[in-house]
């Protein structure tokens, strides 16, 4: 998975509640799209008026918000069903980050296996990154930065957050599970030799 050091982008509000993975990603389009396809289809109830037409009130959809990379939403982002293709949707939507008061647990797991930052602050803080979002419209940008465990705003304010150590350190070295695993390559190998030898019949000889 991708690497996350240092993401400098516009920052986009979308301040409703309990967004769950069904209006993430619609459950039909599970069984028809393709990974690299969900990103058109994030959030599609919202999104669109009918197909190909966009929804001018989305929040996403407004001028200055389109390309951002940073999504600040409301609590318990990501609840409902355990589908994570809502977190692949979200990716391929070109968000790198998303920030919430809370998410769901297992959103949240999916996040860090998928290279997607997901920082927890609370509402007071939401609030501020919300009003600078707001204020600044895309035209200048928030930097997350995971070395340091901060955002800045705009206006120079840096606002430190925490994460999971091995979230951390997963995501600065984009390593989803099987990567963690492989980093272990040398003392497993080891491990079947020294096992080979005591239980050779389980290998065949």
């Amino acid at each position: 998975m991708q690497k996350f050091t240092t993401l400098s982008a516009a920052a986009a509000p979308l301040m409703r509640h309990n967004i769950d993975t069904d209006v993430i990603i619609n459950v039909d389009r599970l069984m028809t799209a393709a990974r690299t396809e969900m990103g058109l289809y994030a959030f599609e109830v919202w999104r669109y008026l009918s197909k190909g037409v966009e929804n001018p009130k989305f929040e996403l959809n407004r001028p200055g918000f389109r390309d951002a990379k940073i999504l600040i939403a409301g609590r318990n982002f990501g609840c409902g069903s355990s589908r994570e293709m809502a977190v692949w949707a979200v990716f391929g939507m070109g968000f790198r980050c998303v920030i919430a008061p809370s998410f769901g647990d297992i959103f949240a797991n999916n996040c860090a296996k998928n290279g997607l930052l997901a920082i927890t602050l609370s509402a007071v803080l939401i609030e501020r990154l919300v009003n600078a979002a707001e204020k600044a419209a895309g035209a200048m940008h928030f930097t997350v930065d995971l070395e340091n465990c901060t955002i800045t705003l705009p206006n120079g304010e840096a606002i430190p957050f925490e994460i999971a150590a091995g979230d951390r350190e997963a995501l600065l070295c984009g390593l989803d599970e099987i990567g963690r695993t492989l980093q272990l390559a040398g003392d497993i190998a080891a491990f079947q030799a020294r096992d080979r030898e005591r239980r050779p019949w389980v290998y065949g000889r």
